[in-house]
């Protein structure tokens, strides 16, 4: 673990809690990055890779469950502890998305595993609504409050995925659903689409205030303020799929022109963070020579990279256009690189723990 940074986000480090007191709430990070990186490699026809990261996910989906709840009932002050920290407090929105990439990867990759996305669609939701209301409610009336620059990291915009994870597990339920439920499954998935994209603004206007007005140093770069352009990138595919839906739904198709507009704004923004954030891991690693160290954190920067490639993909597919072909395949090998380089310093982490252990 890298001891020069907060394992939380931002900000200067803090004193650790060992083992399983200190199990970071960031850590569903892995399900994410793991899932979307199997879709991508789905749509690029490597299917082995695809379905070694799904059987993968299921257990990692399975083993961080059986963990947190574990903790929770074992260290119950530290758990709810978390939810009013403001900057541990976001990463328990990775437990949603997590669950409805994984809800995706059923849906696509396991054949008439119809139901099992459902439940795990109406799972992600009880918990995205519980922690979206304890979550800001706790911050809200917190008497003892974080200045901006020490209170807001690029995990917070896990909130946007979350939303957006829900938008694109229920479009994917909607186009398989019976016409009966379909309104009801495409409208729902519109209006997270919508959310989604008004709390990223609301959100990244702070991050970016902080990034242009409050003093930056490498601590402060965390792999989470990958988040800025993971968040665009899954709603641009919450809306390439409502796009795909329109022609069997007339409410999409009468808001078909807004959706389309919408979408490439989504798929611009955060390609727009692409290059900026490629200087700014040359100027923390290569100028200031940060250390390369293991955090739950760095799934964080999986996850953006897999993501952009699923989601210009389907955009391409959903807009019939195909001069960016190029760009999908490009993302999906980084995600894969990025994903083994993250997956070879967490086995790296547990061993060097299994060893002090056994000192």
């Amino acid at each position: 673990m890298n001891e020069a940074r907060r394992t939380d986000g931002a900000g200067p480090a803090a004193p650790e809690r060992a083992g399983l007191a200190g199990l970071s709430p960031s850590n569903f990070a892995l399900v994410m990055a793991t899932g979307i990186v199997s879709l991508a490699a789905h749509e690029h026809g490597l299917e082995i890779v695809a379905l070694v990261l799904f059987w993968f996910n299921v257990l990692a989906w399975v083993l961080l469950w059986c963990l947190n709840v574990l903790r929770m009932l074992r260290y119950p002050r530290l758990f709810f502890g978390d939810m009013a920290d403001h900057l541990r407090g976001p990463g328990f929105f990775a437990s949603v998305a997590g669950t409805a990439v994984l809800g995706a990867q059923v849906m696509i990759l396991v054949a008439g595993g119809e139901r099992i996305a459902f439940a795990l669609w109406v799972l992600a939701l009880a918990l995205w609504a519980a922690l979206t209301y304890v979550i800001f409610a706790a911050f809200t009336i917190k008497e003892v409050k974080p200045t901006l620059d020490k209170g807001i990291s690029g995990g917070w915009l896990l909130a946007v995925v979350a939303a957006q994870s829900l938008a694109v597990l229920g479009a994917l339920l909607a186009a398989q659903a019976p016409q009966h439920w379909r309104l009801e499954l495409n409208f729902f998935a519109l209006t997270m689409w919508l959310w989604g994209g008004m709390l990223y603004i609301w959100t990244m206007s702070l991050i970016f205030y902080r990034y242009m007005f409050f003093h930056f140093t490498p601590d402060d770069l965390t792999p989470p303020y990958w988040i800025n352009m993971g968040a665009m990138a899954i709603s641009t595919l919450a809306g390439s799929l409502l796009i795909v839906n329109a022609p069997g739904a007339p409410l999409l198709a009468s808001l078909l022109p807004f959706l389309k507009g919408f979408t490439v704004f989504y798929w611009v923004t955060g390609s727009w963070w692409v290059p900026l954030l490629l200087v700014l891991e040359v100027w923390d690693y290569v100028y200031k020579r940060t250390p390369l160290n293991y955090s739950p954190l760095n799934w964080g920067a999986v996850f953006p990279l897999g993501m952009y490639s699923v989601s210009t993909d389907e955009m391409l597919r959903g807009l019939s256009i195909h001069f960016l072909d190029f760009v999908p395949p490009v993302f999906l090998y980084l995600a894969l690189v990025a994903w083994i380089a993250a997956c070879a310093g967490l086995i790296h982490q547990l061993v060097r723990r299994r060893i002090r252990g056994a000192d």
